[in-house]
């Protein structure tokens, strides 16, 4: 009898530990990332009376993610943002695009609390941002560089996909307009974005047993 409860006690504990092992997050040496959100640019980068809105849509980002230990990496990515006039202030449209060159630091285990399918992600990296005034402002083109960091906070759906939300800030390295006029539509300041996306690997990983 005790055979017998011994032997099901083992089936049962080697279940969960496949099941769970299934869902971990593990570490990819190559993974595509997309991700949809929103953005808030600073008014301070907007000349007077433009203003935006606190909260737009769209934040569209694209990127690749090479994984050089479990640990480190970098990643290449692309983002795309737009946004407009707040009420009682000048019309306006305004696209942000933007492409960084980050590192990438897999936090994980340092955050042990947290349940076997998440993970935590830490990058940052300098890039370029380009800024594109839409409509009667379609003249007043600029770009500069930017310094970018974030968080990203994943969850395991499988071996090779998983989910995150991230939360970066972008800050803009860019001069003043002269003349202000050259402003008008225009953007030479910070965003911050919010957006949830999907992780997938494009090759084997690290952890994988």
């Amino acid at each position: 009898m005790l055979s017998t409860i011994k032997h099901y006690c083992i089936i049962v504990i080697t279940v969960l530990a496949v099941t769970t092992s299934s869902a971990q997050i593990e570490t990819s040496k190559w993974k595509a990332l997309m991700a949809l959100g929103i953005n808030s640019p600073s008014q301070s980068g907007l000349v007077t009376p433009f203003e935006a809105n606190s909260i737009n849509f769209p934040s569209i980002n694209l990127g690749v993610q090479r994984m050089f230990t479990p640990q480190l990496g970098a990643k290449l990515d692309f983002g795309y943002n737009r946004f407009a006039n707040a009420n009682n202030t000048p019309e306006f449209k305004t696209n942000y695009s933007r492409i960084n060159l980050q590192f990438v630091y897999d936090a994980t285990r340092f955050f042990s609390f947290l349940p076997i399918d998440t993970g935590v992600v830490f990058h940052a990296g300098p890039g370029y941002s380009m800024i594109k005034p839409l409509g009667d402002y379609g003249d007043n083109k600029t770009a500069f560089l930017n310094g970018m960091a974030g968080l990203e906070f994943h969850y395991g759906i499988s071996r090779s996909v998983s989910a995150f939300v991230d939360t970066s800030y972008i800050y803009g390295f860019a001069k003043d307009f002269d003349p202000i006029t050259e402003g008008f539509g225009s953007f030479n300041g910070n965003l911050l974005t919010v957006s949830v996306g999907i992780a997938v690997s494009l090759s084997g990983c690290y952890t994988c047993n």
